[in-house]
């Protein structure tokens, strides 16, 4: 029985309990090499082989007929009470028996230092297996390199690799390998130990990818291992995303291809449209704070720009890596209310590559002028069109404020300029592209909707009844059970639960059918038969809602009138 208590990205944390006995995951599974051991799971290993000793079964893990990751003998999986034991090479296509809950590869040693063929077999494993079994891979954990695959979605580990290590006088560190006089296996052991109860805290909080870019520069396989995950299993980790995150933080190269941060760029350049009546283009610095407009840096900004009614025709947008660029209305939209990345003037190649495609791209939907208010930035984004530059000395100086109010008046000049309900209802509509895309938030905004309040506190009104609301604190639009019949209609996020009294929350095993495209932190409307029964946050992603048997797949916000 498997329980999902916690998630990171593609690690977690879960419980798995057999017998009235209990494993917490990431786990490493002792090897006993003479004598007894009370572990539920743990390895003997006799001159006769490997087995594992499963909560009293046992599983043989070595074969007569011993096959590595790169050959062309393939050993047939063995089935053993609900573990299914999978050598590598793994067969083209992976069927378990329905009562399989545990799935170990014996042999996962001949992947250590095959970043490529690592990945691939990770992502195909677990693709095959889905989200309710657990995966063990054994001959391939360190300190070093536990972080990383848990990262990349495996949950048990053994201790094989840091003994023969230790056995050699090779100390393993999270930092990398020391060479020690004698037998330190014992210290090798203590350290996986440590580091795995590290990687719990990490997972708990939400910030695992961040111990994984710490930890992976310490072997070149490593470093090669992350970036190849990250550039062919985005698909396989965006899966994981939780839209409505907390802060992280930003500190190597690599956390530039975060999935999280790339799929918000991918979502500038795939579905964010600027807000129609918006005229004139006013590229900003980022500040510390976040979200921006909280900020004194930004609030100065806001000063200048707000001091007249051409302030509905001007668009701001905030240049910033990670993210490239940030518009404001969605400046309290995650990522951009979250990240924090060390600030030092210096602009690495990759910065500068995906900060001009997106400026380039949000110029290229139409402004009349484009103002940089960025100072020696501007470099940054120079060429991609004709631009006033109001920046001397330091962006936030008298002087530069006042240029940023004088040519704002001399470019809004004889322009004709909306009403601030104009605005509001086209700049929500902007934010509902980025979050549903732009034919749901066509069909959310119609001509009966109109918007109230003040940013970012908006609430979406439908003949008089509010049917959604800004969230700030989650940095999306929610739903109320009004606005949940809206969604409803047109087929958004929606998830089938079997037909009983919904009291609470959703949990799994009442779900019937999901909407794949469901992401963590999403909104989600839960429906039977055809009625709205309630309208959540999605605590799952829609294949994990439709894969595991336990945990909450919406929390509820509003449950419907019945």
């Amino acid at each position: 029985m498997l329980d999902v208590d916690a998630r990171s990205l593609r690690g977690r944390i879960c419980g798995y309990t057999k017998n009235d006995s209990k494993i917490t995951t990431p786990y490493i599974v002792r090897s006993v090499y003479d004598g007894e051991c009370d572990d539920d799971i743990h390895i003997r290993v006799t001159e006769n082989g490997r087995e594992l000793m499963f909560f009293g079964s046992s599983v043989k893990l070595d074969r007569s007929l011993i096959s590595s990751a790169s050959s062309d003998l393939r050993a047939e999986p063995v089935h053993e009470s609900n573990v299914t034991v999978l050598s590598l090479p793994l067969p083209e296509s992976i069927e378990l028996p329905e009562e399989t809950e545990i799935v170990i590869v014996p042999n996962a040693y001949d992947l250590r230092g095959n970043s490529r063929m690592l990945v691939d077999t990770v992502i195909k494993l677990r693709n095959s297996v889905g989200y309710n079994v657990v995966i063990g891979m054994f001959g391939i954990a360190e300190p070093s390199t536990l972080a990383l695959l848990t990262y990349m979605g495996i949950d048990l580990f053994d201790d094989s690799l840091v003994n023969v290590f230790g056995k050699s006088g090779i100390r393993l560190i999270p930092e990398g390998e020391v060479v020690s006089d004698g037998d330190v296996s014992d210290s090798n052991r203590d350290e996986l130990s440590r580091e795995c109860s590290k990687i719990k805290d990490f997972i708990r909080s939400g910030r695992l990818r961040e111990l994984v870019d710490q930890r992976s520069v310490a072997t070149p396989s490593s470093v090669a291992t992350l970036r190849i995950f990250d550039r062919v299993g985005y698909e396989y980790q965006e899966e994981s995303v939780d839209t409505a995150a907390g802060r992280f933080c930003c500190n190597t190269v690599q956390a530039l291809r975060r999935p999280d941060v790339l799929r918000y760029r991918n979502m500038i350049l795939e579905r964010y449209e600027k807000p129609a009546h918006k005229k004139v283009l006013v590229l900003l610095p980022c500040s510390a704070k976040k979200p921006y407009h909280i900020s004194k840096t930004h609030k100065r900004f806001s000063s200048a720009i707000h001091v007249s009614t051409f302030d509905t025709v001007v668009h701001e947008v905030i240049v910033t890596s990670p993210l490239g660029a940030v518009p404001r209305e969605l400046d309290a939209m995650y990522p951009a209310n979250a990240y924090d990345i060390p600030v030092t003037g210096e602009w690495k190649c990759q910065e500068k590559e995906f900060i001009r495609e997106l400026i380039g791209h949000i110029i290229s939907q139409g402004y009349d002028t484009v103002i940089s208010h960025l100072g020696e930035d501007t470099e940054l984004v120079r060429g991609l069109c004709e631009m006033k530059e109001t920046v001397v000395g330091d962006s936030t100086s008298p002087a530069s404020l006042q240029n940023l109010e004088t040519a704002l008046r001399e470019a809004t000049k004889g322009m004709e300029v909306g009403d601030y309900k104009e605005d509001r209802i086209e700049t929500v509509r902007s934010m509902l592209k980025f979050q549903f895309g732009k034919e749901m938030a066509d069909k959310i905004m119609d001509e009966n909707t109109y918007v109230i309040g003040k940013f970012p506190f908006w609430k979406i009104m439908r003949d008089k009844v509010q049917i959604a609301m800004m969230s700030e604190g989650r940095g999306v639009f929610s739903f109320t059970a009004e606005g949940s019949e809206v969604l409803a209609e047109l087929g958004c996020n929606i998830v089938e639960m079997v037909d009983f009294e919904l009291k609470g929350n959703l949990f799994a095993v009442g779900v019937t059918s999901a909407d794949s495209g469901i992401r963590i932190g999403d909104e989600a409307v839960v429906m039977c038969n055809g009625e709205v029964r309630g309208v959540g946050v999605a605590m799952m992603s829609g294949k994990e809602m439709c894969d595991l048997k336990r945990g909450i797949a919406v929390k509820i916000r509003h449950k419907a009138k019945r």
